[in-house]
């Protein structure tokens, strides 16, 4: 029997603190090098001036024999993961989740589950966030568009929410669904927008229960800004990070595969399974390598993209006999 490689485990107390770098941000900007746009390119992440959440969680750290829940690579500072990404509902520009998301009220909140479950049900802010045991997961964050982040996550198994509500034996896809609010959202309200919202996605069933998808509530041990996907978001390590659907509201069991958004609109760039793929180029770039963040345009921090964003070991069962050229 092959024996399956084990991704070795990075302490807690070996990431730098938030306190480190947000000192640091503080420093270059009372010096003003953070006026230096030129010097540091188009690639730097917006500073944030409102960074919601931030509540300290109790979490258990990553058991050393827990395959693929950590890295030994060096988690990406808070600043940028809070700075940085895409979140439509608040505008297409890198840093507009993070000048805008703070208009958006995650408590209280309610999160429902429906479809071909036995217990259909609505779990509400205090239930997700007292009702499950909570974890460190350090994974790596794979975006479509070729940057990438190492984010120390804290959740729970996606499987343990889906078994409190018993899914049906029909059931074989997940569909999720994010928060739509336009009176909070002003991406919503963009007359360029071609999205139909709410913003969808979707998992297999067996993809859905794997232990590696984590429903996540919190990183950096504290809960999540709202720019992240306050206050519950869906992280798949293995996929291109337009699948870990943020602020989640909804969550259906289906028989059919669920038709989500970005297959919607472009389903020769976009598709359904979106695994990570270095042989698999996007029509308009290559997915053989990625930027990790932090970098700047002088120093683009590329590295190799892995099969699988470097979770094959634990998922490639998964697609085993399947063409991911065209499954993509």
């Amino acid at each position: 029997m092959r024996q399956r490689f084990k991704i070795p485990v990075i302490a807690s107390s070996e990431i730098t603190p938030e306190s480190v770098y947000l000192k640091r941000r503080d420093f270059m900007q009372a010096a003003g090098l953070a006026a230096l746009p030129v010097l540091v390119g188009a690639s730097q992440p917006a500073r944030s001036d409102v960074v919601t959440g931030g509540a300290p969680l109790e979490y258990r750290k990553p058991s050393s024999s827990a395959e693929g829940f950590s890295t030994d690579e060096q988690a990406t500072p808070f600043s940028d993961v809070t700075a940085y990404g895409n979140f439509y509902e608040f505008g297409t520009d890198k840093g507009d989740p993070a000048r805008y998301a703070h208009e958006m009220t995650v408590d209280p909140w309610s999160l429902e589950v429906e479809g071909a479950v036995h217990k259909p049900g609505t779990l509400h802010l205090e239930d997700i966030l007292g009702g499950f045991e909570l974890q460190e997961r350090i994974y790596r964050l794979r975006c479509v568009e070729a940057w990438s982040m190492v984010v120390p996550w804290v959740g729970f198994s996606l499987a343990d929410l889906l078994k409190r509500f018993e899914p049906k034996s029909e059931a074989r896809y997940v569909e999720f669904e994010t928060l739509y609010r336009r009176s909070e959202m002003p991406g919503t309200r963009s007359f360029t927008s071609t999205i139909d919202w709410p913003y969808r996605e979707g998992l297999r069933l067996d993809e859905a229960m794997h232990p590696l998808s984590l429903m996540a509530v919190g990183l950096y041990g504290k809960t999540l800004p709202n720019q992240n996907g306050a206050p519950i978001r869906l992280v798949v390590p293995w996929k291109y990070g337009f699948k870990s659907i943020k602020s989640v509201v909804r969550i259906r069991l289906l028989e059919k595969q669920p038709r989500t958004t970005w297959e919607s609109l472009a389903p020769r760039e976009y598709g359904f399974y979106a695994n990570v793929n270095p042989n698999v180029d996007h029509p308009r770039w290559s997915q053989a390598s990625e930027r990790r963040l932090p970098s700047t345009l002088f120093r683009p921090n590329r590295i190799p993209t892995q099969m699988f964003n470097g979770y094959a070991d634990q998922v490639a069962h998964l697609y085993k006999g399947m063409d991911l050229a065209r499954n993509y």
